[in-house]
């Protein structure tokens, strides 16, 4: 018999509207991955040895040199900062975070500087480098990445994410050909990016790095692909600063079956599945006063979009902020894509949402954006100045 496991540990039922969430708990891990992960539970291996065959998998569906697995994005960028550092040397393995002797700067743009739930900068620091933002927020020239490029210059650091500003960076392909110029290797941060890893490694990149449990849809693990000189030093990271954050046989293991899962599905086929679904949310809340609906696309050209639903205050006597607090503060919570409330608007995201779940969120909104105008109010009085 099943375990309800909201029931038995009293926690919140949850329909995700926002997407592939860290504080959703990642995702919904498919039948395919599922039973592999759980047959791994059963047995011992030689971890170096899974990690080697993670590895031969990681390199036919990204087409780098090497790969190997992580805890999560997040400990992939500061295990990758560390082997610019250290390369394989065990010595150096063992001393850093003190890294007396080594080159230990990181160049990234000020716009890379992103916060995806902890600074991007805290995972450079934690291996013990020193963050060198150049540009403003809201550009970068390839002369502030040269000037920023000096002889205690480890690698430079690129962020592929829409938390990201969106135009006046200098692009992957040349912030790769200005590092090679001066000997440096680029690390890329392209969490959400799986979908288009093949084309960043293509970049001449030489980490890239991306979660397995975001759209792969695996269990809660990171991938780093790239040089094999520098996989390996990744690696050797897990005998010094990396044991903290080493990965357990059933991250290693939902790496391998979400990755062979991808190379097999149709990927276009499961696109137009996704933009059938958002285009329930727009048919089904077209016409509503003080409303407005479109498509917003994924920033980074992934194959997916998301229904952008605009709330004008003053028609609708509503905010995008209250709108979503109140969704969210029901049971089941409907957990919506709140980025930009504070604009006017948010996103339903219905990549994780099954048909009737889509159904619910459309009953719930529509119930909200059409009340009266003291139901309304209400609304605005209980969560219009939540923040």
């Amino acid at each position: 018999m099943p375990i309800d496991l909201h029931e038995k540990y009293r926690l919140t039922r949850i329909i995700n509207g926002n997407g592939k969430m860290t504080k959703l708990a990642g995702a919904v891990v498919p039948p395919e991955i599922l039973e592999q992960v759980n047959e791994s539970m059963q047995h011992f291996f030689n971890i170096d040895e899974l990690q080697a065959r993670a590895g031969e998998v990681i390199v036919r569906a990204t087409g780098a040199e090497a790969g190997c697995v992580t805890a999560c994005t997040a400990a992939g960028i500061a295990l990758s900062v560390a082997a610019t550092m250290t390369g394989k040397d065990p010595g150096k393995v063992s001393q850093i975070p003190d890294t007396s002797g080594m080159k230990s700067e990181v160049v990234l743009q000020k716009g890379h500087a992103v916060n995806f739930g902890a600074p991007i900068t805290q995972m450079v620091r934690l291996a013990g480098a020193k963050p060198i933002e150049v540009g403003t927020v809201n550009g970068a020239s390839e002369h502030d990445i040269r000037h920023a490029i000096g002889h205690n210059t480890a690698a430079v650091l690129f962020t592929v994410s829409h938390h990201t500003t969106r135009f006046g960076s200098v692009p992957l392909k040349r912030v790769v050909e200005i590092a090679h110029e001066q000997g440096l290797p680029v690390i890329v941060d392209g969490a959400a990016q799986s979908f288009l890893i093949r084309e960043i490694v293509a970049t001449g990149a030489d980490l890239v790095i991306c979660s397995g449990h975001k759209y792969l849809s695996g269990t809660t693990a990171g991938i780093v692909c790239g040089k094999k000189d520098l996989v390996d030093a990744v690696y050797a990271q897990n005998r010094g600063i990396g044991r903290p954050m080493k990965v357990g046989k059933e991250g290693i293991v939902g790496v391998m079956a979400s990755l062979e899962h991808r190379m097999s599905t149709d990927v276009d086929a499961w696109g137009a599945e996704q933009d059938r679904k958002m285009g329930v949310v727009i048919d089904r809340l077209s016409g509503i006063d003080g409303v407005s609906l479109s498509v917003d696309p994924d920033p980074n050209s992934n194959p997916f979009s998301r229904a952008r639903v605009s709330i004008d205050t003053g028609a609708s006597g509503l905010s995008a902020q209250a709108v979503c607090a109140a969704m969210a503060d029901d049971d089941p919570s409907i957990s919506l894509r709140g980025h930009h409330t504070d604009e006017g608007y948010f996103n339903v995201d219905t990549i994780e949402m099954t048909d009737d779940e889509v159904g619910l969120t459309c009953d719930r909104l529509e119930a909200i954006l059409r009340g009266s105008e003291g139901e309304k109010a209400a609304v605005m009085e209980a969560y219009g100045k939540r923040q």
